[in-house]
This record gives C-alpha cells, sequence and structure tokens, in this order.
C-alpha cells in the first residue's frame, strides 16, 4: 500500500509570508513553495489548500527516510507544539525547492533563446524584404 503524506509550513520570509508545501509519496520528497503576501488568516490557508492545491508545481523527487509517527496523541500533541515553534524550512525540502528553481532556470533560458532565435529570424526577414523592395524597380 502506497502511503503519502502532505505537510504545510507557514512562516514570514522578510518582507511576504510564505508556505511550504512538503509531500512525501513512496519515499520521495516533493516541495512547493508559495507566497501568501500578507499573514494569512486559517480560513485562507483552507482555501488555498482545497482550491489551488492541484495547480501548484511541484519539484523534483528527492530521496528521503520516511519515520513513523509515534502512536501517542500526548506526543503528537507535543510535537505538532514544536512544529509551530520552530520556523524555517527542512534541508531536503530547501534542496528540493533549490533543484526547481535550478529547473526553471534552464526551462526559461531556453524559451528565452528560441524567442531571441525567433526574432532575430524576423529581423532578417524584414531586411530581405526591404532591400527586395528598393531593387523592384530599376
Amino acid at each position: 500500500m502506497d502511503r503519502t503524506s502532505i505537510k504545510l509550513t507557514v512562516f514570514f520570509e522578510e518582507p511576504f509570508w510564505v508556505g511550504v508545501f512538503e509531500r512525501v509519496s513512496d519515499g520521495k520528497l516533493t516541495v512547493c513553495k508559495t507566497t501568501f503576501g500578507a499573514e494569512p488568516k486559517d480560513y485562507e490557508v483552507q482555501d488555498q489548500i482545497l482550491d489551488q492545491f492541484y495547480k501548484l508545481k511541484f519539484s523534483p523527487a528527492v530521496e528521503t527516510v520516511i519515520r513513523k509517527s509515534a502512536v501517542n496523541p500526548k506526543r503528537r500533541q507535543r510535537d505538532a507544539g514544536k512544529l509551530l515553534q520552530s520556523t524555517g524550512i527542512g534541508t531536503k525540502s530547501q534542496q528540493a525547492l533549490q533543484l526547481q528553481r535550478e529547473e526553471m532556470k534552464t526551462e526559461r533560458r531556453q524559451i528565452s533563446k528560441e524567442q531571441k532565435e525567433a526574432e532575430k529570424q524576423r529581423q532578417f526577414g524584414l531586411k530581405r524584404q526591404k532591400r527586395k523592395e528598393k531593387h523592384r524597380g530599376h
């Protein structure tokens, strides 16, 4: 049976509030970072999860170790309190986000290169057409 867990961490990163979705499935961690802007209310976070979750673009998968959660409810409550007190995101999450940034960067470079090449070809075509029009009557 496949087990998937999703965790959302909301924290303040100058000058905006940021949410990091961490999804662990089949021992692989994928991460997505979303910006809220002003401090989000609980209902805004819930709306983000319900409405926008399937539109989020997660990073490529990174291997991770899955730990079993404690059964004791008091321990779970203490752990949840510790998570609320801690700031930032885990190093695995940071690595996954960095990997996603690099992937998007190469994709943007490729698109930009193609656009520049298309613009260059268009300019060349216009020059050639203008040159033909100049020599047409003589």
